[in-house]
């Protein structure tokens, strides 16, 4: 059996459509513009919206994919439970539940500690570290609440940071209407030390961590109204909302302010368009929208990492304990107490910078897999009717990402490094999972 077994309540369904693309919008657009184009702007020079138009043209067609397993498969666990009905390879599933989860705890710790070291020491000067560890305990207490309560806060929370990157764009319109800007930068490609392929490939493959996030709304499947019929549309209109956003909000600092000072610039990027655009809007307005922005970002990562180990739980991936749902809040508190404690740890001793290219690196191969699964499940044929994506995309798409994770792409080689540390953390959890499950079944033998 792959449902949660009779004795445990059921996850709430409270999402319909309207707050579930609220929650895609919310994810994908979470702080990764805001730190983002200061270091793709050194990457690639002027042409700083290539790369995000080409991350979301790859991330639109992967999206694609999942749209055809959640409509299949509309349960929590995501990119793992697609992984093992496709190839049932437990290690291979918990790998890929591994890396996934990595990305939404890492995303998540690194807001933390951007929440007490850059937005909030804009206002008071307090110890990063505490401040991280506070903030991680009160959204394990909002997503402990339950999902209902979540979600209605990333309503308000995306308003929020939308309204930032919306400030950013209008600013650079009322700049270009008075004469402002320079459109020849929208055309430049550095190719000082490299080719022009590699400066826009190497670029993407950053750009792409910012068009991530769609993904984690299949892991809200079980808390969602009629998740085969309003998944398709929340999910696609809610990435054209965001690579809409991301690509004029690109073309605006292009237009304002030379790539060689968006870099230098770096997380402060957007605030540099601003002085260039409006010199008199106050800094600390936009710094308060980026501190509801990360508090948004790490709150549906959160989110997201609680219900993968819940799913895999009753796929029988992990012990049935991450399987525990509270009778009365009806959220997975076990798998909520358990991400938290890890969010804790890295907020406390890891080095969160050093990991943001490599989480990126780690989910281009995890859509690779996805983008092969669909195609291995089209022998698997369910009862209900379902979308289907056209053969062709899940395979191009398969290609782009595996390029993408490439070295032809231009990606650094500490990217590597630091991947091949967490996959071999992957592998030695694998293990005490293997022998928690053994000695759980009474000595048998354990399926992985």
């Amino acid at each position: 059996m792959s449902t949660p077994r009779p004795e445990e309540p059921q996850l709430r369904r409270v999402m319909g459509p309207k707050l579930l693309l609220f929650f895609v919008v919310g994810d994908i657009i979470g702080t990764g513009v805001y730190a983002l184009t200061g270091q793709v702007a050194g990457r690639v020079g002027g042409a700083l919206w290539l790369p995000f138009l080409l991350a979301f043209v790859v991330a639109f067609m992967t999206a694609f994919s999942y749209l055809e397993l959640v409509g299949k498969y509309p349960r929590a666990a995501g990119a793992a439970l697609y992984t093992n009905k496709a190839f049932g390879v437990p290690f291979l599933t918990f790998m890929v539940a591994f890396a996934v989860m990595c990305s939404g705890i890492t995303s998540a710790s690194s807001a933390a500690v951007a929440f007490g070291a850059t937005y909030l020491a804009a206002f008071v000067k307090l110890p990063t570290v505490l401040v991280a560890i506070a903030f991680v305990l009160l959204l394990a207490l909002v997503n402990f609440r339950g999902v209902g309560e979540s979600v209605k806060a990333n309503v308000v929370l995306t308003c929020i940071e939308l309204s930032g990157l919306l400030i950013i764009i209008g600013v650079g319109v009322w700049a270009v209407l008075n004469g402002e800007g320079e459109p020849a930068r929208l055309v430049e490609v550095d190719t000082a030390d490299q080719t022009w392929l590699v400066a826009i490939t190497s670029a993407t493959s950053l750009a792409f961590f910012a068009m991530v996030g769609f993904e984690d709304s299949v892991n809200m499947a079980e808390e969602c109204h009629e998740p085969v019929r309003i998944f398709p549309r929340a999910m696609l209109w809610g990435m054209v909302v965001a690579a809409t956003v991301y690509v004029l909000v690109s073309v605006t600092s292009s237009l304002l302010v030379p790539a060689g000072d968006l870099a230098s610039a770096e997380s402060d990027a957007l605030l540099k368009v601003l002085d260039v655009g409006a010199p008199g809007f106050p800094r600390e307005i936009f710094s308060a929208i980026g501190l509801f922005a990360v508090i948004n970002s790490a709150l549906i990562n959160m989110l997201m990492a609680s219900r993968l180990l819940y799913g895999l739980a009753n796929e029988r991936v992990l012990p049935p304990i991450f399987g525990r749902v509270h009778p009365a809040r009806r959220t997975p508190w076990v798998s909520i107490v358990f991400t938290s404690l890890i969010a804790i740890v890295l907020v406390s001793f890891a080095d969160i910078s050093a990991l943001g290219g490599t989480t990126a690196l780690l989910l281009l191969v995890v859509f690779a897999i996805v983008n092969v699964a669909v195609l291995v499940l089209r022998r698997d044929r369910v009862a209900h009717r379902h979308f289907r994506a056209p053969t062709v995309i899940p395979a191009l798409a398969a290609v782009f990402c595996l390029y993408l994770v490439s070295p032809f792409s231009g990606r650094p080689a500490q990217d590597y490094r630091v991947a091949a540390i967490l996959l071999a953390v992957g592998v030695l959890l694998w293990l005490v999972n293997w022998l928690v499950k053994r000695i759980l079944a009474g000595g048998g033998t354990a399926e992985g």
